[in-house]
């Protein structure tokens, strides 16, 4: 069964989460209102969608938040500055100069360009990136950093407390995946607190992001044919629409909310509630069998994804946006609506021409996708012997 996630009926679509009222409104830099908030990398999903939440929040309360944009390439988004600059060199340290509070999103929300690049390779650039824009963030006098990682990197256990708490140690394994990526971008952050100590840091870690656009390990377990379940493991679903990132980014943008916070709907959906809602059948295999077969494609290439990604199918990694709520921050989006959008952007990336168009491609990029299309096309292959 699923568990509460919205009280007071539907959710707003509209994507606006709402702050009570008495909160302040704006950057609070130093205590007072108003300031430049420029994000970093700025033409992915994500960051696209934080600069929306900061221009709604721009004319909702007039002359209290500045949004720029940071690129190598600038977009055209009205209401914003665009300033163009690669933001894992040092020259990066020029876009930042009257810059009062910096956003950076490093979660990883394109899979498929990701998987690209060798996993050494992915690494490296990530540290360098987050390395150089801590660096040029503090040379130039911004006032606050605030980097979006993922509740993934708290890791999926067995014996998680549901939900966890966030100030919860970061547990997920350091490996070549994209989650070790994350573990490599905190670590950098912890040093820069140290090292920078009048740079005020908050990591934001979302669930599970979902929106148009978004392509993630946990996007692609619902490409595969079938849903994998693994004999003995209760897996829990809690999701972020995109949308909730971005005002809870501004919330944090806004409030010194401490150096780490949590964002998700409310609650969690049972795998029970997800096959329901989606009308996706399951294919369960035992542990043994489903470590096993990942262990191998990965080992032998075919899937860029290490083993270790299963973990999040199988085991609770729920999340509560304690210091959000406290802010007065609430989801628009419940679980299950976040879903249904999760199932949507997946049709619509597979009728896009030149991107994914067959499941197998899709499924490959992820261990829990991967191993439930090979073990989908083996109850396919007994069901067919004579």
């Amino acid at each position: 069964m699923s568990s509460p996630t919205r009280a007071g009926g539907a959710p707003d679509r509209s994507g606006a989460a709402s702050v009570r009222a008495g909160r302040p409104h704006g950057p609070r830099v130093g205590g007072q209102p108003g300031g430049r908030v420029a994000v970093a990398e700025a033409t992915t999903v994500p960051a696209a969608r934080v600069l929306w939440a900061l221009r709604r929040q721009r004319k909702s309360t007039p002359g209290v938040m500045e949004p720029i944009g940071i690129a190598g390439t600038p977009d055209t988004t009205a209401g914003v500055q665009w300033r163009t600059a690669d933001c894992a060199s040092p020259s990066v340290v020029g876009a930042l100069q009257d810059v009062d509070v910096l956003v950076w999103v490093a979660a990883e929300t394109d899979l498929e360009s990701a998987l690209q690049l060798r996993p050494t390779s992915r690494r490296e650039m990530i540290v360098r990136t987050a390395q150089t824009l801590i660096t040029a963030a503090a040379a130039a006098g911004v006032a606050r950093l605030v980097v979006i990682t993922s509740a993934m990197v708290y890791g999926a256990e067995p014996g998680n407390p549901v939900p966890l708490p966030e100030d919860h140690p970061l547990g997920a394994a350091r490996d070549g995946g994209v989650v070790g990526d994350l573990l490599a971008v905190e670590d950098v952050v912890s040093e820069a607190r140290r090292v920078h100590p009048h740079l005020d840091i908050t990591v934001v870690r979302p669930a599970a992001l979902v929106g148009m656009g978004i392509d993630t390990v946990v996007t692609r377990h619902f490409e595969a044919p079938r849903l994998l379940t693994v004999k003995g493991a209760e897996p829990t679903w809690q999701f972020c629409h995109v949308d909730d990132l971005a005002t809870a980014v501004v919330v944090a943008v806004t409030h010194a909310l401490g150096p780490a916070i949590t964002v998700a709907a409310e609650g969690y959906l049972a795998q029970e509630r997800v096959e329901q809602l989606s009308g996706m059948r399951r294919i369960q295999l035992s542990q043994a069998t489903a470590l096993g077969t990942a262990a191998r494609l990965h080992r032998f290439g075919v899937l860029p994804a290490p083993a270790s990604e299963l973990a999040f199918a199988m085991y609770p990694w729920v999340v509560e946006p304690t210091l959000l709520r406290e802010a007065g921050w609430r989801p628009a989006y419940d679980n299950e609506t976040c879903l249904g959008v999760l199932l949507d952007s997946i049709r619509g990336r597979s009728a896009l021409a030149g991107r994914r168009v067959a499941p197998k491609d899709a499924a490959l990029g992820a261990a829990s996708a991967a191993v439930a299309l090979v073990g989908t096309a083996a109850v396919l292959r007994r069901a067919r012997r004579p």
